[in-house]
């Protein structure tokens, strides 16, 4: 199940980072690595700092957007250090880590980390199904990438050694619809919207995200973003 299980780090700007989490993934099992947009990379500090995970950062998939890194997993989880004003529902890691655990019986999932500087964007984090905080003391709470990454790992490991393999699995859907096709369903969605004057090219970027959660809080199966989908080609013949 672990193999459905993918680590991506985006806009890492320091190679040592990366061969540290790929040390900090391999160590609890984990090799399904993605980077999006790593400055300096590949590099000998990241092969160094990786400790003979290096097998890893040779097979890690290059992106060069979150879309591409995240587009066959059906559950994504995004790691948040500060509050934010949207309404995605927060876990704490060990939750999360069970989540993305019986889910990957089946599917592929996604658990995503944000630039070391700033975490991840407001466009990034409008992928997520959930968002994970660690509880750190408020007044010190940045945590090191490869150290955060350490953390989950290591959850996922004990999730995985907790997990009754019996029963768990018929209990997840393996029809949900991934990112990829989510991503193209908006795409027609807002596409279409515009088409009817209800929305603007410019200018109505917060409806927009309050669309992306509402439909990742919902989590549609395939027939019923086909429905949606066939609906709204009919409405785009309709508008024409």
């Amino acid at each position: 199940m672990t193999n459905n299980i993918r680590f991506v780090l985006l806009g890492t700007t320091h190679t040592g980072n990366i061969g540290a989490a790929a040390r900090a993934m391999k160590t609890m099992g984990l090799n399904d690595l993605a980077l999006v947009n790593p400055e300096g990379f590949p590099s000998a500090e990241a092969t160094s700092r990786a400790s003979g995970a290096d097998d890893l950062l040779f097979k890690a998939d290059i992106c060069e957007h979150i879309d591409a890194a995240i587009k066959d997993s059906k559950l994504v989880i995004g790691t948040t250090a500060r509050k934010r004003h949207l309404d995605i529902p927060v876990i704490d890691a060990r939750k999360a880590a069970e989540l993305l655990i019986r889910e990957a019986t089946k599917n592929k999932v996604s658990l995503v980390f944000g630039k070391e500087r700033y975490g991840m964007t407001n466009e990034e984090v409008e992928r997520c199904h959930y968002l994970v905080r660690l509880p750190t003391v408020e007044h010190f709470s940045s945590l090191n990438l490869a150290s955060a990454v350490q953390v989950l790992a290591y959850e996922c490991r004990m999730a995985t050694l907790n997990i009754n393999t019996q029963d768990q699995p018929d209990k997840i859907a393996d029809d949900y619809v991934d990112a990829g096709k989510m991503e193209s369903f908006f795409q027609h969605y807002f596409d279409v919207m515009e088409k009817a004057l209800y929305l603007r090219k410019e200018g109505h970027d917060s409806l927009k995200t309050k669309i992306r959660i509402m439909y990742n809080r919902i989590r549609p199966k395939k027939h019923e973003i086909d429905i949606l989908r066939g609906f709204l080609s009919k409405l785009e013949k309709k508008l024409k």
